[in-house]
């Protein structure tokens, strides 16, 4: 009996042993964010003082044959925001399958254009038109980097556009090259995408091109944007210029505008500009941006504005 034993505890520590050889670490972040935000007059405003939170869980293991498998799992404000699977295969790259995160492809680089805070579309009215992204719902993704090129990519199989196992069932693709090494300072990136499955979506094109340009402190960008869908005159085009500066390393403040051309005659020009200042102090940052928007949806005189100031921690 003695012996019988000695023997089920000798496997069940060899078990535990060869268990804590590839368990994994799992790491576990947060924020917390007091925002006081102004709108337009025709806005309802109701209390202007908020308070959001983020969570986000990492656990990440090796693999025997020298990959890495690696997990992120976020929250905001108690429910779930975003999840992804990540195979690093060192050299060869990295492949995803994402929830809501948008990591790769061109979701990943809807707006390159460097910020203090958020981008001068944000929150406002049309802060969708003119934004190159497709389905971030169960989407299959790679990223790497191969003589300074990178290559970000996705493919989702149902973009939300149809029944699945219909016709009418969507898809939807995207590829995104970019590089730092071809210009000192610079960094470049052209990118295509397409979306079909529906009378709304069938045909919609997209493509993206970017540069931004460090010197010191300064980082200034331009960023070209065009959709194109099968519907007649409802092709979108965005144009985005940014600048910001690193006062210290600390402090930064950015500006920028975005011009969206709507191909339909009877539209006007949507312009967005935007300014922003945060300083951070450690795990604490103090932020502020202001966020104008004239012509909204191409309609003239319908106009739109956002102010906002905010605290937040990270921990």
């Amino acid at each position: 009996m003695t012996n019988v034993k000695r023997l089920g505890l000798t496997a069940l520590a060899g078990s535990l042993v060869a268990t804590s050889a590839y368990a994994g670490a799992l790491d576990v972040s947060g924020t917390a964010k007091v925002t006081y935000a102004s709108q337009d007059e025709s806005e309802v405003n109701g209390n202007p003082y908020s308070m959001s939170t983020g969570m986000g869980f990492t656990g990440s293991g090796d693999l025997d044959n020298g990959m890495t498998i690696n997990y992120t799992y976020s929250m905001t404000n108690a429910a779930f925001s975003s999840s992804n699977l990540k195979l690093d295969m060192g050299d060869s790259g990295a492949i995803y399958f994402g929830n809501g995160d948008g990591s790769t492809g061109i979701s990943a680089y809807d707006d390159k254009m460097p910020t203090a805070g958020e981008e001068v579309w944000d929150d406002l009215d049309g802060q969708a038109n003119g934004i190159a992204t497709i389905s971030k719902t169960n989407t299959f993704g790679y990223s790497g980097t191969f003589a300074g090129l990178g290559v970000s990519a996705s493919y989702n199989k149902d973009s939300g556009a149809g029944t699945a196992g219909s016709a009418t069932e969507g898809s939807s693709k995207s590829i995104v090259l970019s590089s730092s090494d071809l210009v000192d300072g610079m960094e470049m990136g052209f990118g295509i995408g397409d979306k079909s499955g529906t009378t709304t979506n069938n045909g919609t094109d997209m493509q993206i091109v970017y540069a931004k340009y460090t010197a010191g402190s300064v980082t200034a960008g331009a960023q070209l944007t065009q959709i194109d869908k099968s519907a007649a005159n409802s092709d979108v085009d965005r144009t985005h210029i940014a600048v910001s500066v690193a006062v210290n390393e600390n402090l930064s403040v950015s500006l920028g505008q975005s011009v969206v051309e709507f191909e339909a005659s009877a539209k006007d020009d949507q312009e967005s500009t935007g300014i922003a200042v945060s300083y951070t102090m450690g795990s604490m940052t103090v932020a502020a941006f202001n966020n104008t928007e004239e012509n909204t949806g191409g309609t003239q005189g319908t106009d739109d504005s956002v102010s906002e100031v905010s605290v937040a921690f990270a921990f």
